[in-house]
């Protein structure tokens, strides 16, 4: 599931190509939204919200969510399309640009002044212009003994972090994946490394310690690094850790 900085980066994605325009066509391909018609208005930007993105236009939010699959393309209108048609969710079109969003997991339309309400469940933002660190870390600290990859990826807690930077933010903190909240050494600390990992798109611009590397050499210390499942029953996730560098004491 793509995590903060690449919902982020779709959405700067979206900026850039419609560019405040004016529709001139939209096709909502799921059924609650098959009749809605958005042409003649404006796109008012987009912006993300941990894993959510929020594209408004006229007064009204499109909200969609990328899950495993998603993803956003942004074409000259009238050329190839870069997947099949069947897989295309939402076509919003501007004069000489097309945005379409592919197999995403969610699409809905909220009237726009209801977005923070909509998403006032989610934690702090690591990449938000408003991220708390302080409610950030009481929202952690509710429950000390719950696993802390486990509490990393609810974005209850934290709005934007996934598997994938969970894992590479226990290795680097040296904590293992199932050790509780309260055993992290320096949670602030651990904090602001994450926010630095999402905003430099480490998971795309370099070479990953952990993740994704089950039974390859710790690029560390060398020794093997396992993998567990961590997670309620039905929404476990793979955590990958390695013994020598992420005891669990």
């Amino acid at each position: 599931m793509p995590e903060g900085d690449a919902v982020r980066r779709a959405a700067r994605s979206l900026d850039r190509g419609l560019q405040r325009r004016v529709l001139t066509r939209t096709d909502f391909r799921v059924p609650q939204l098959a009749t809605v018609d958005l042409a003649s208005e404006e796109h008012r930007g987009t912006r993300s919200r941990g894993k959510h993105l929020l594209t408004r236009i006229g007064d009204l939010t499109l909200h969609s969510h990328l899950r495993m699959e998603g993803t956003w393309r942004i074409i000259p209108a009238g050329a190839r399309w870069p997947r099949p048609a069947r897989l295309a969710r939402v076509v919003l079109t501007a004069d000489d640009v097309t945005a379409i969003g592919f197999e995403l997991g969610l699409v809905e339309l909220w009237p726009t002044a209801e977005e923070d309400d909509r998403l006032s469940y989610l934690g702090p933002d690591l990449l938000g212009p408003d991220w708390d660190l302080a409610e950030a870390l009481r929202r952690l600290r509710a429950a000390p003994t719950r696993s802390l990859f486990d509490a990393l990826r609810d974005q209850h807690n934290l709005a934007g972090i996934g598997t994938i930077y969970a894992a590479e933010t226990v290795f680097l903190s040296g904590v293992h994946p199932l050790a509780p909240v309260e055993a992290a050494p320096d949670l602030p600390r651990m904090l602001e490394r994450t926010r630095q990992m999402l905003d430099q798109e480490w998971a795309r611009s370099r070479r990953l310690w952990v993740y994704g590397r089950a039974r390859q050499p710790c690029r560390r210390c060398g020794t093997a690094v396992q993998v567990t499942r961590v997670g309620p029953p039905g929404r476990e996730r793979p955590a990958y850790w390695c013994p020598s560098c992420q005891p669990l004491t």
